[in-house]
C-alpha cells in the first residue's frame, strides 16, 4: 500500500503539515526534504522568536496583518502558537481594528486564496463549489456578504477578511482545529461605487443582488451546506440589518446557525452589564439602558438583556421598559408609523426626544450603549449628563473600528471625572487620571462566539439557541475577578481567553442537553473532555 502523505516540496506547501525549519533530521530523510531546507533544525520556540522579531519590525499594523496572513498560509502550527502566546498583542492585528483597514485594502494586499467565494454567477452550482473544498469534515462556517463590514459599510468581496479573522479566533481562543473551519464570501455585488471603479477589486463588478434572487441564492447555499457539511454550524457575519434579521429569523429554527453581530454582541454586552453591577451597586434588573443606534445589534442586545431580566424575576413588559432606542430621528417612541417591526417592540410610550442628550435627560439611564457606527456620538455633554445622573455611569462605546467608536476611553473617564465604568468594541490603552491608572475593557465578541462554537461542536447540538447565549453571558461575567474590577475593567484579561472559552463551552453543552439538542454522548463532567479536545499547536512527528 502506497504512502499517500505529502512529501518533499508538496509537504512544504501544505500549511497544516508544514514545519519549515522545524522538521527533524529523521523527517528530512524519510519525507524527501533533505536539501530543500537549511541544515539547522529549529524548535517551535526558536521559530517563534524569528516571527516576533520580524512582526515588530514592520512599520504599520497593516504590514503586520499581511505578515501574519502570510505565516498562516505557510505554517498554521507556528501561526497559531504565536497567536496564542501573544494574544493581547496580536488580536488587534488579526481582528479589530486592523482587520477593518485590511478589508478596505483587501484587493490590493491579496496574496493567496483562503476559503470559498460563492458569487451570483454560481447560482445552480453552489453544491459543486462546496465540494471543491479539500477538507470534508467542516464544523464551523463563517459567511458574510460584505454589506456591513464593522462600521465601514459595504466592502463587497473585500469583506472576506472578516470570516478569515473570525475563524482564526475560533482556533486561537477555543482550540477548534483549523481543518474544521471554512470562511465563505457570498459575493452578490456591491453598491460601493469606489470599489466598482477600482481595477484591483476582486469581486463581481455589479450592484447588489436584492429580493427574491438574493434569498434564492442564500437558500441554495443553506441546502448545499446541509448536504456537503451536515455537521457544520453556520455563523452569519456582517450582513446589513434587514438581511441579518431576516436570515436569522428564517434559519435559526431550521439549521444550526446564529448571527454573531446580533447574538454574540448581545452576549458580551450583557456580560459586561452584569459585571458592571458589581461596581455600580445597581442591581441588573434595575438598569435602564439607552442605545445610540437602533439596528440589529441594538435590538439583539435588548432582546437578550430582556430575557435575562425575565430570568431574574421581571415581567416581560417591565423588562422591555428598561431598554430605550435612539436612532437618527431621536428617541424611538410608540405611534411612529415609520418604524420597522424590529424596532416596534422597543417603541416606548413616552414623549418624543430629538437626540441622545435630550433622551438621557428624559429617561435617566444607568447605562448608554453605542452601536451607531458614528464617531463622537457620545459627546462631552452626553458624558457629563450621564455622570450627573449616576455615581458610576456605565458607558459602552462599542462601534468598530476604533475610528468609529462613540468616544474614547480617555474622554469617557475625563468627562465623568474618572467615575465611568467603560468598555469599548476596539481596544484602548490604559488611561492615567488624577494619579490613577484606569484599564478600559474591550467588549470583544471573541469572548463569546469561540466558546459557543466549541460547545456546539462537541455536543453535536442541532441548533444554536438564545439559552446558550444567556448561559455564555452569565459565565463570562462570573469570570471577572475582584482584581479586574479594582483596575477599572469589567471583563477578564484576554490572556485567559482559552479558559473563558472552555467554561462557556461547558455551559453550552449543558444547555444543549437540557434543551434536547445534544447528539453526542459526553461524560457528565465535560471539562476534562473539552480540554483534551482543544487543539494545541505543537509539532508532531511526521516520520
Amino acid at each position: 500500500m502506497s504512502d499517500k502523505r505529502p512529501h518533499g516540496i508538496d509537504l512544504l506547501h501544505d500549511p497544516l503539515l508544514n514545519k519549515g525549519t522545524g522538521f527533524s533530521e529523521a523527517e528530512r530523510d524519510e519525507l524527501h526534504l533533505r536539501g530543500l531546507l537549511p541544515p539547522r533544525v529549529f524548535s517551535l520556540a526558536e521559530q517563534q522568536q524569528r516571527i516576533m522579531e520580524n512582526f515588530e519590525g514592520k512599520q504599520s499594523d497593516l504590514e503586520r496583518y499581511i505578515f501574519l496572513l502570510a505565516l498562516q498560509d505557510r505554517n498554521e502550527t507556528l501561526f497559531y502558537r504565536t497567536l496564542i502566546d501573544h494574544i493581547e498583542r496580536m488580536l488587534p492585528i488579526i481582528y479589530t481594528p486592523t482587520v477593518g483597514e485590511a478589508c478596505r485594502q483587501f484587493g490590493h494586499i491579496y496574496r493567496r486564496p483562503r476559503g470559498l467565494y460563492i458569487s451570483v454567477r454560481d447560482r445552480g452550482r453552489v453544491e459543486q463549489l462546496l465540494r471543491n473544498w479539500p477538507v470534508p469534515d467542516v464544523r464551523i462556517i463563517v459567511i458574510t456578504d460584505g454589506e456591513r463590514i464593522l462600521g465601514l459599510g459595504d466592502l463587497g468581496a473585500h469583506g472576506m477578511g472578516i470570516p478569515i479573522g473570525k475563524l482564526s479566533l475560533y482556533t486561537a481562543c477555543a482550540g477548534i482545529h483549523p481543518r474544521h473551519c471554512l470562511p465563505i464570501m457570498l459575493d452578490v455585488g456591491t453598491n460601493n461605487e469606489e470599489l466598482l471603479a477600482d481595477p484591483l477589486y476582486i469581486g463581481v463588478q455589479q450592484h447588489r443582488l436584492r429580493g427574491a434572487e438574493y434569498d434564492a441564492l442564500v437558500e441554495e447555499f443553506v441546502i448545499a451546506t446541509q448536504m456537503v457539511f451536515p455537521t457544520a454550524m453556520i455563523q452569519f457575519e456582517d450582513f446589513a440589518t434587514a438581511n441579518a434579521l431576516s436570515l436569522l429569523q428564517r434559519y435559526r429554527g431550521r439549521i444550526c446557525a446564529f448571527n454573531d453581530d446580533i447574538q454574540g454582541t448581545a452576549a458580551v454586552v450583557a456580560a459586561t452589564l452584569l459585571s458592571a453591577t458589581r461596581v455600580t451597586g445597581v442591581p441588573f434588573t434595575d438598569q435602564r439602558l439607552v442605545f445610540l443606534g437602533a439596528g440589529a445589534a441594538a435590538t439583539g442586545i435588548a432582546d437578550l438583556v430582556v430575557s435575562l431580566m425575565i430570568e431574574d424575576g421581571l415581567g416581560p413588559e417591565e423588562a422591555r421598559r428598561r431598554c430605550w432606542l435612539v436612532d437618527t430621528q431621536g428617541l424611538v417612541v410608540a405611534g411612529d408609523a415609520r418604524l420597522p417591526p424590529f424596532k416596534q417592540a422597543y417603541a416606548q410610550d413616552a414623549p418624543k426626544q430629538p437626540d441622545l442628550l435630550h433622551s438621557i435627560r428624559a429617561v435617566r439611564p444607568t447605562a448608554i450603549i453605542g452601536v451607531s457606527g458614528h464617531a463622537g456620538g457620545f459627546s462631552p455633554e452626553v458624558l457629563r449628563a450621564m455622570a450627573d445622573l449616576n455615581p458610576r455611569p456605565i458607558i459602552l462605546a462599542l462601534s468598530n473600528p476604533t475610528s468609529h467608536s462613540e468616544c474614547t476611553a480617555e474622554e469617557a473617564y475625563r468627562f465623568s471625572e474618572g467615575r465611568a465604568v467603560f468598555a469599548s468594541g476596539s481596544p484602548f490603552d490604559p488611561v492615567q487620571l488624577a494619579g490613577h491608572t484606569l484599564v478600559p475593557a474591550q467588549a470583544n465578541n471573541a469572548y463569546i462566539f469561540p466558546g459557543v462554537g466549541l460547545g456546539v461542536m462537541l455536543s453535536g447540538a442541532t441548533r444554536v439557541t438564545d439559552g446558550m447565549f444567556r448561559a455564555a453571558a452569565r459565565q463570562l461575567a462570573s469570570m471577572v475577578s475582584d482584581r479586574d474590577l479594582a483596575s477599572g475593567t469589567v471583563l477578564p484579561a484576554l490572556s485567559g481567553i482559552r479558559e473563558v472559552s472552555l467554561v462557556i463551552a461547558r455551559a453550552v453543552i449543558e444547555v444543549a442537553r437540557l434543551e434536547g439538542l445534544a447528539t453526542m454522548p459526553l461524560p457528565r463532567d465535560a471539562e476534562p473532555y473539552i480540554r483534551a479536545a482543544m487543539y494545541q499547536p505543537e509539532y508532531s512527528s511526521c516520520a
